[in-house]
């Protein structure tokens, strides 16, 4: 595979919700399809999704990574889903090689999590397009993972897709399970942490998304661990100064969860 340059493929950021959204047709699934059409076939997709947080850094670098079902409770019918798209050893290498701030181990045991494949399998349902992922260090702070972020840059420009995969506000330990199916219903604090957000990204104003833990309670409650938010903490690094950035599935759900998720760039 060739990582020539291109112009600069977009950053996108992905609400994933529920790994039930992976085999459901709702608004959110609509929305990734979408997104998915106005972007150029990507030479491969890098993914720091909120499902694999390790002691290090690392990214994962075999040829065929395993589909992983890391979740419990959920029908048969979600175990059964396979996203058999390749990885790319050679992609691997360069994002080691890149990546100054750490000395990124080359990972043969992960695979895609449903982080990554559960949204991914929506934009190139062929499973056509090599994937890697990229971990989220945990010892490590916001400030740190936006800086590692921005020395990815340069895969822009190789056709590389990037992907951050997780939502914004998501605290599992509040959800209205009564109201799962209620789409837009919001707690009142989860609905002011999505609009300071979102006020936050459309003004580029990153300084205060990376200094979360000092917007308030709302934000406390939205993100009351940040694995989740992180990875957009990644997309935005990537952004240029005047690039555009687009909001769509910009809707909370379950009273404490937000889909909102952006794309950055014009193609």
């Amino acid at each position: 595979m060739s990582f020539s340059n291109t112009d600069a493929m977009p950053v996108l950021f992905l609400g994933h919700g529920s790994p039930m959204n992976a085999i459901e047709e709702n608004e959110f699934v609509t929305g990734f399809r979408n997104i998915g059409k106005t972007i150029p076939k990507p030479n491969a997709i890098l993914c720091v999704s909120a499902h694999w947080e390790t002691k290090g850094t690392f990214v994962t670098a075999m040829g065929m990574p395993p589909t992983i079902h890391d979740f419990g409770g959920f029908p048969h019918a979600l175990f059964d889903v396979q996203y058999p798209a390749p990885g790319s050893p050679e992609l691997a290498k360069e994002t080691k090689a890149l990546i100054k701030k750490a000395d990124v181990g080359l990972d043969e045991k992960w695979g895609l999590d449903h982080g990554a494949w559960s949204v991914i399998k929506h934009l190139y349902p062929e499973a056509d397009v090599p994937v890697i992922q990229l971990s989220l260090d945990y010892y490590q702070t916001p400030q740190y993972h936006y800086e590692l972020a921005k020395e990815l840059a340069s895969l822009r420009k190789k056709g590389v897709l990037f992907i951050g995969s997780g939502n914004l506000v998501h605290n599992l330990g509040m959800v209205a399970w009564d109201r799962l199916n209620e789409s837009g219903y919001g707690f009142e604090w989860a609905l002011e942490a999505k609009e300071k957000m979102n006020r936050f990204i459309l003004s580029n104003d990153h300084q205060s998304l990376i200094n979360f833990r000092s917007q308030g309670k709302a934000f406390d409650l939205a993100i009351p661990t940040p694995e989740h938010y992180l990875p957009l903490l990644y997309a935005l690094a990537l952004k240029e100064e005047n690039e555009k950035v687009s909001l769509f599935n910009d809707k909370a759900i379950a009273g404490s969860l937000t889909m909102t998720s952006l794309k950055i760039g014009d193609a």
